[in-house]
Order: structure tokens, then C-alpha cells, then sequence
């Protein structure tokens, strides 16, 4: 049902976008430049019916629509209707009959229902001929989509921050660790049960404990922005747990809130940034603007596609179709337009400056930095963020990569962006099952891969390593499965990756036998100390330190159940694993030697000094010219000087800091390596150990051959 209501309309005014409360009135703007004709419509429940009620915005400014409403109370629910010109093949969707989400929406509430009416062309149907698909996708239809879709919402939240700050970590001091909002505490026993899997219980007392004794200094979310699961993955019974389809770039996903769907969640999210900073914790979000889930021009009409189709989303060509797509989902947000590129910086901002965030992690990043198609490190993208006075002072991290062939960018992106390093990912994967053909390329990802990174002036914490990620095999299945085994998600184990740098100890998944079950723990123990220890920033998935399982699903995007959710019994927990990584990253934090600033360049830091870095063959001498090349060869040392630090402390002043020598040993046999006799290290303690002949606090002195068990490493402390 729906009335008229234009005379109620103020002229209002066209900034800002969105919806503003006052008791006055409430200010609604969209941009809409090439619509004919907006309605604003506002919705009421009335004995269980829901009640539209349409106003004309009769203002137009800049291509901003805009109008005013008197009196509207907070919490109003509300959604746009656009009209103009019908021309799928050139862009230009526009179709009343489909109500469309806000953009700058600050909360959505409720949830989309794929139906065919939620498309602004006739939906063909398999049986279809080429023909009659082509006649339908340009037929308009007329069906209301109201009923399938969710609504925006009237915010208005005066928090109290009090003295909230970010903690403002430094990057050489950054433990990034990378966690679902609801997954990681929808099985917290310790959490109230009405708050796990929300903001709420991420913020609750358990957890942040949990994650400070640990050693984290920053929490990244997987994507918070309202989340749209696709028509395939909702036929199949499941949902996009992820959250990689966005559809609002402002509202926290009402999905993870305990306070409901009308604006509370916004409250709550910010309660949780408030409480994680308290404790010293950065917040970082994981943010999706290379695509929406509109999909591709086939896809539904939510939000953008009924606004200005043409100018949000690039072609191929310009004024036509088809989509350009280099997300793999269908289309690509269009940074070039001024409009698209306003709403993403709008977007960082308000996380920002209203919801305290502290930076980001783009995915796809490339796909956001194309001029027409080519990429353009110097484009509009890049540069708008860079001299933005907010955004460029927070943390920026590049998923340098999309979905193309040339979308491959690591070690390009300029500063202050830092990168994933899948590099290091692959390096370290294959050198602890040793396929790695040697020892080379992993003494650059140990350092700092200055080799990526080094040549236009960056550091070491430009390389943000990773062993694994949401995307791919849990640390614990890394060392249990050679094939993925994704089944669950409905499409016959086709999905996800084939190639997994992954070896499973001898055995393909879960297993009782002692000798493998020790192997595994000992290879993630690795895997988990080399991240930790390695120069650059270390990201954690979150249950990798206490062994959670997907049982061997490399894709479980869609598995919003016990697949994903980590697990917080004791009884399959490895808690040996995590007690390893939490002294692994206590010596780093307590190390400065072990987070650099600065590449280490192999020579004094000050006349007269040890090396600041040396490689060490098992032998007991540096590494020679051929060494580099001995494919054959899988043990190394690295000694790394604390005595002093190249890099100065914050006031210019010399740090003097223990040295470490640490032998990382991958064949399965066992071996032996001597301990260089020079001065870096004439006495030393096992400060940490893999290997049980080696236990901590061991005492060691320059010269004496130390027998190493297969697959595991050592880390000597000078004393």
C-alpha cells in the first residue's frame, strides 16, 4: 500500500547525502543526476500491514535530488523510487516500481528475498532462445519490488566517546589479526549467549582479554559493510558469510548486532571500537567498494543500479554494455566517475571520523585504481586517498591483486600503502614441506622481501605476511590435507583453489595416529614462530594459534555454521600451538631486533659492530655465492644483530637489544648445525624451540654443533 504525500515536502537542502535528523525535520539527498523524476518513500507499520507513503522530491541540485520532511522520528524507515530513461544496452535502468536502499544509508534493516521482481528487466529463463533472453532483458518490469527488498534508516546517534583515542600502533609494532565478527564468538562459551556473534560480544571481557594475552595489537574484520548473499548461494540453502557483497557502504551489517536492525546497530558497533581501543586494540576494517552485490547487468536492482547504472559501474566500452569485470563478481565500481569515487571517500571518512575505525584492508585493490581499464598507480583512486587529510593518516592495507590477468600489482603500490605479500605466503608454505628448490627466496621474505619493496624506499613493513587467510586452509588443515574438500558449498568441489603450497604429514585429514598427530602440531609450530618472527607485519587468522579446522574446505565463504566458527572447547584445541605463538610474539614485542624499521643491509650498524644481518650455513660460515643456488639445500640461519639497532629509538638515541641466531630446518631428517665462532654470539639460551632435543633455556656457546630433529627450528638468544 502506498499514499501520496508530496505536500509535505520541504525544498531541504542538497548537502549532505543521505538522511539528517534534527526535530526539526529530516533532510534527504541522493544523487541521481540522470533521473527524470525521484520519490522519497517512507514506511510504517499499520496493523501488521506495511504502510508506503511516496513524497516527489521536487529540488534538484547538482544532480542531487534532495527534500526535507517534517518531524520524522529517529529509527523511520525509508527507500528511493527513480524514474527515467529505459535503455539497459546504454546504462540507463531507471524503473519506479523498484525501491531502491539508500547509498549513503547509515543502517539498513531487514533482509533482500530473491525474487524476480527484484530485477529492473523482464528475468529470462533457461528455456529461453538467444532472441527472447535479449527482448526480455530490454522489456521493463513493472512488479513492485517492495516486498523483496530491505529499507534504509533514519540515524541518529550523539555517542559519547569520552577520551576514546586510537591506540595508533606503529606499523613496526603491528600484530594484525584478521577474524569474523559473528564466527568468532558464536560458540564462546564465556560470552553471554545473547551477545555471541555480534558487535557486543566482541567487545565482552573474554575476548578482549583472550586477544591482548595473546599479543594482538590490531583486530581486522572481515567485511562489517551490509551484506547481501547472492541468488545461487541462497538457492542453495547458505549464505555469503564472508560478507565479500557489499551493498552499504555506511551501515554495519545488522546481522552482527544484539540491538536490532532500526539503528541500534550502529550504537553497538561503536561501542565495540570504544571498548577495543580501551584495551589498547586497533580496529580495521575489511572493506569491499571494488563491486557491489548487484552483480552484473543481469543481476538485481538494489541501490545503485537504479540510480545512475552508467556512471557507477565501468564498461568495456563507454555507453554500453557489457560490465567491465575484474572482481569475478560481475561488475566493477567505477572510480573514474566522480560520483562513485565521492561515495567511497565519503565512506572512509565517516568510518573514521564517526565510527573510530583505524584503517583499512581493500580488497581487489587494482580493481579500484583502473583508469577506463588500464591501471593507473597514479590515477584518481590512489591520489584522492593520498592527499586526503583524514585518510592518510590512518592504516591503508592493498590486497594487490584483482581478478585479471595484469591485476597483479605486489610491491608497486606507493607509500603510506602497505601490501599483502602472497609471495611469502607461497615462499614459507613451500619451504616447510620443503618444495621451495632452496633457500634463496626465503631469506628475503624472512627479512623484510626487499626485494619487492626496497627499490622505491620502502621498509620492511610494507610487506604485510601471511601463512594463511580467510580465503584458503585453516593453519591446522595447512598440515592435514593435500586436497580441498569443499563439498558443503554446492558446487561438486569445484570451487576454490587446486594449488595449495599444503601437505598432510602423510595422512588426508583428521587422524589418531601419535606420529602424525605430533608432526602436525610441529609444522604448524613452524609455520606460526617463522610469520611471527619474520621482518614486515605479521597477520593471524583467527583460530590458527589453537588448530580450528574447516575439515579441509579451502572456500568456506559460505559456511556461516561450525565449518567457520572457531571453536572454544578445550579438548581438540591445540593449545601447545598456542602457547608458542603467544612466546613468539612476545619476543618480538619485547625485541625491537625482531621488527626492524629498516632493511638490514649485511654490514655494521656502527664501525667496530657485528653485521646487522648475516645468513648462516649449517656448517657454522656465512653463506658463500654458490650456497644461494644449492637447491638441494633446506636449513639456514639467521643471525640478526641487536648490538646496537640500526634503527635509532624515538628520540634519536642508540638501542642496544639481544642478538638471535635462528636456525630454521626443514628436511625430515634430523641434522646438525654449528653455532658460528666469531663475536656475534660466543654464549646463548634457547629462547624458543620446536624441537624437543632443544627445550628453552638450554645453554649454547660459539662452536658447539647442536643436533637438530627434522622439520623443526630453533631461536638462540645472545646472552
Amino acid at each position: 500500500m502506498h499514499d501520496d504525500g508530496a505536500a509535505t515536502v520541504w525544498p531541504g537542502e542538497h548537502q549532505p547525502l543521505g538522511a539528517t535528523w534534527s526535530e526539526e525535520s529530516t533532510n534527504f539527498a541522493v544523487f541521481a543526476p540522470e533521473a527524470t523524476a525521484v520519490d522519497l518513500c517512507l514506511f510504517e507499520e499499520h496493523d501488521g500491514t506495511l504502510v508506503e507513503t511516496r513524497h516527489r522530491l521536487t529540488e534538484k541540485t547538482l544532480g542531487i535530488w534532495h527534500g526535507a520532511i517534517p518531524h520524522l522520528p529517529v529509527g523511520q524507515r525509508y527507500g528511493f523510487r527513480a524514474d527515467g530513461p529505459w535503455a539497459p544496452g546504454r546504462g540507463r535502468r531507471f524503473n519506479p516500481a523498484k525501491l531502491l536502499l539508500d547509498p549513503y544509508a547509515r543502517a539498513i534493516s531487514g533482509e533482500v528475498t530473491h525474487h524476480d521482481a527484484l530485477h529492473a528487466h523482464v528475468r529470462p529463463n533457461r528455456r529461453d532462445d538467444a532472441e527472447t533472453r535479449s527482448q526480455k532483458f530490454h522489456t521493463r518490469d513493472e512488479r513492485d519490488s517492495a516486498p523483496y527488498v530491505p529499507r534504509s534508516v533514519v540515524v541518529h546517534d550523539p555517542f559519547d566517546w569520552g577520551d576514546d583515542r586510537s591506540p595508533k600502533v606503529r606499523l613496526t609494532d603491528t600484530v594484525v589479526y584478521e577474524l569474523h565478527v559473528k564466527g568468532f564468538t558464536k560458540l564462546h562459551d564465556r560470552v553471554p549467549e545473547h551477545l555471541r556473534g555480534t558487535y557486543a560480544g566482541l567487545a565482552t571481557p573474554p575476548v578482549v582479554d583472550y586477544l591482548k594475552d595473546l599479543g594482538i595489537t590490531t583486530v581486522e574484520l572481515l567485511p562489517v559493510h551490509e551484506i547481501v548473499p547472492e541468488r545461487h548461494v541462497a538457492r542453495l540453502g547458505l549464505t555469503n558469510y564472508w560478507g565479500y557483497n557489499s551493498i552499504g557502504f555506511f551501515a554495519p551489517h545488522h546481522g552482527y548486532s544484539a540491538s536490532g536492525d532500526r539503528g541500534g546497530q550502529v550504537t553497538e558497533f561503536k561501542q565495540m571500537v570504544k571498548a577495543l581501543h580501551a584495551a589498547g586494540l586497533e580496529v580495521i576494517l575489511d572493506v569491499v567498494y571494488n563491486h557491489t552485490a548487484e552483480g552484473g547487468p543481469d543481476g538485481p536492482t538494489l541501490c545503485f543500479r537504479g540510480l545512475d547504472d552508467y556512471g557507477y559501474y565501468k564498461r568495456v566500452q563507454p555507453d554500453q554494455d557489457p560490465y567491465f569485470d575484474v572482481t569475478g563478481c560481475g561488475n566493477t565500481f567505477d572510480t573514474t566517475f566522480p560520483g562513485a569515487l565521492r561515495l567511497i571517500l565519503d565512506s572512509l571518512r565517516y568510518w573514521v571520523t564517526e565510527m573510530h575505525v583505524d584503517g583499512f584492508r581493500f580488497d581487489l585493490t587494482p580493481a579500484l585504481t583502473r583508469d577506463r581499464t588500464a591501471i593507473d598507480l597514479r590515477g584518481s583512486f590512489l591520489s584522492a586517498v593520498a592527499q586526503d587529510p583524514v585518510l592518510r593518516h590512518v592504516k591503508l592495507i592493498a590486497e594487490p591483486w584483482d581478478a585479471s590477468m595484469d591485476g597483479y600489482q605486489v610491491g608497486r603500490f606507493p607509500p603510506p600503502w602497505v601490501e599483502w605479500n602472497d609471495r611469502y605466503r607461497d615462499t614459507v608454505r613451500d619451504f616447510w614441506r620443503t618444495s621451495s628448490g632452496g633457500i634463496r627466496d626465503l631469506a628475503y621474505r624472512l627479512s623484510g622481501s626487499s626485494d619487492l619493496y626496497a627499490d622505491d624506499g620502502r621498509s620492511p613493513y610494507a610487506s604485510v605476511n601471511f601463512v594463511t587467510a580467510h580465503d584458503g586452509f585453516t593453519m591446522r588443515d595447512l598440515v592435514s590435507y593435500d586436497q580441498k574438500h569443499n563439498e558443503p558449498n554446492g558446487e561438486r568441489n569445484t570451487d576454490g583453489a587446486n594449488h595449495n603450497r599444503s601437505w598432510n604429514c602423510g595422512v588426508e585429514g583428521e587422524t589418531v595416529d601419535p606420529g602424525i598427530v605430533a608432526l602436525r602440531h610441529r609444522q604448524a609450530a613452524n609455520l606460526m614462530v617463522t610469520l611471527c618472527l619474520s621482518a614486515g607485519v605479521p597477520m593471524i587468522t583467527a583460530g590458527d594459534e589453537r588448530g580450528r579446522t574447516q575439515l579441509g574446505n579451502n572456500n568456506a565463504y559460505s559456511q556461516d555454521n561450525e565449518t567457520s566458527w572457531v571453536d572454544w572447547r578445550p579438548d581438540d584445541a591445540w593449545l601447545d600451538l598456542y602457547d608458542i605463538t603467544k612466546t613468539a610474539l612476545r619476543l618480538r614485542r619485547e625485541h625491537p631486533a625482531l621488527r626492524q624499521r629498516h632493511f638490514l643491509e649485511g654490514r655494521p650498524a656502527v664501525p667496530g659492530g657485528p653485521k646487522d644481518l648475516a645468513w648462516i650455513h649449517p656448517d657454522g660460515r656465512e653463506m658463500a655465492e654458490q650456497d644461494w643456488y644449492d637447491e638441494g639445500l633446506h636449513t639456514l640461519g639467521m643471525f640478526v644483530s641487536g648490538d646496537p639497532l640500526r634503527a635509532p629509538g624515538p628520540r634519536g638515541e642508540r638501542l642496544r637489544d639481544a642478538s638471535f641466531l635462528i636456525w630454521f630446518h626443514a628436511p625430515p631428517e634430523h641434522g646438525k648445525v654449528v653455532v658460528p665462532v666469531n663475536d656475534w654470539l660466543q654464549v646463548g639460551e634457547v629462547a624458543l624451540s620446536t624441537d624437543p632435543f632443544h627445550p628453552t633455556g638450554e645453554k649454547v656457546e660459539a662452536g658447539d654443533v647442536l643436533r637438530v630433529s627434522g622439520r623443526s627450528m630453533i631461536v638462540l638468544r645472545q646472552l
